[in-house]
């Protein structure tokens, strides 16, 4: 049995349908619901006895210990944070309470729980931790991809909680010998993902006929890994990781924030053509974001070299398969278009600024 945090959420409900769809491994979904946490996501487990879900906060010890008493997971998948870079700039604060002590809380109760096991679980138990590339700061156009040797420059309040949580990893593996893995991604895209991030916001505002608002020149530069394609790069390092390694996961797609959208509206212009013309004429340039890393790219290499792993898709399949996806489900959007959100766009895209 796998505790999975965060679940509910984008990557994670993607990782909990793929892992159900191809496992009898039941799965115990822990989840606070927060805004970007959807059950909806999850709807077609509805009735499954793999799937067991809790709501509650990775910062109740009290729960984590009866979890992990109750069911005895041979494997966490830590997946739960606040991840939206734009938000971590606003409230910082919620990102400290949940990517540095959440998954303290986390790390301390696995511990606990470990140490009661026999020698044969205990060799087999495994903490994987998901984080991001942003811990490692920003590249210039020359520079080389990320590493997973490359020290960590956040340069974010989201970056720099998630590399505190790497760091707390790495000292409860060194320090009482836990048995963990971390991966560190480049930028998810894909079905179930908030209409905060880049992607999803373009296809959503598209379709309505909105704005689609890109920061400062649209020249800032991320890799791309399709969501189905980081699961499988999870499952990979749960299965045949090294104990205390880093696993960097990328999709080999580097591409600059204007290339992706125009992307998405030569694909929309096909797929959903809009009689007032081609979806271009929406593109708006925002004022930037402060701080806003200009490059980042991830070098793959390892985790293929030494687990086997590569990516699937390349950025055309993966975008195309992404956008047909939020085409025929736009009942789902409008499920997570609550006001709130709708204020936090405003507030954070300001056209013509």
């Amino acid at each position: 049995m796998l505790l999975v945090t965060g679940a509910a959420g984008f990557i994670g409900a993607n990782f909990v349908l793929d892992w159900l769809a191809a496992s009898a491994e039941p799965v115990i979904n822990l989840d606070a619901l927060t805004y970007a946490g959807n059950r909806e996501s999850l709807v077609s487990l509805q009735g499954d006895s793999r799937h067991i879900f809790v709501k509650g906060d990775i910062n109740d010890r009290p729960l984590l210990s009866q979890l992990y008493a109750t069911y005895k997971p041979r494997a966490v998948v830590h997946f739960a944070a606040e991840s939206h870079v734009d938000r971590s700039i606003h409230g910082p604060g919620a990102f400290i309470t949940t990517n540095v002590n959440g998954t303290f809380s986390l790390l301390e109760e696995a511990r606990l729980f470990w140490n009661k096991l026999d020698d044969a679980e205990k060799s087999d138990f495994r903490f994987l931790h998901v984080s991001t590339d942003e811990v490692y700061g920003s590249l210039a156009p020359e520079d080389p991809p990320f590493a997973e040797t490359k020290a960590f420059e956040p340069n974010s309040p989201y970056s720099a909680s998630k590399a505190a949580s790497d760091h707390l990893v790495r000292a409860w593996h060194h320090t009482f010998g836990m048995p963990v893995l971390t991966t560190n991604c480049s930028n998810n895209y894909g079905p179930f993902q908030f209409p905060e991030k880049l992607v999803p916001l373009v296809v959503v505002n598209a379709l309505a006929g909105k704005p689609l608002p890109i920061y400062g020149d649209g020249a800032n530069v991320r890799d791309w890994l399709f969501v189905g394609d980081h699961c499988s790069a999870i499952r990979s390092v749960l299965e045949k990781g090294r104990v205390g390694e880093t696993y960097n996961v990328g999709g080999w797609n580097e591409m600059s924030n204007i290339d992706v959208v125009r992307t998405i509206c030569r694909l929309l212009d096909e797929l959903a053509p809009d009689s007032d013309g081609p979806y271009e004429r929406l593109i708006s340039f925002v004022k930037d974001r402060p701080g806003h890393d200009r490059r980042y790219a991830i070098d793959a290499r390892k985790i293929e070299s030494e687990l086997g792993w590569r990516p699937s898709e390349t950025f055309a399949t993966g975008i195309r398969k992404t956008i047909e996806w939020y085409l025929k489900h736009k009942q789902w959007v409008l499920h997570v278009q609550s006001g709130a959100y709708r204020e936090w766009i405003d507030r954070n895209y300001e056209v013509g600024q």
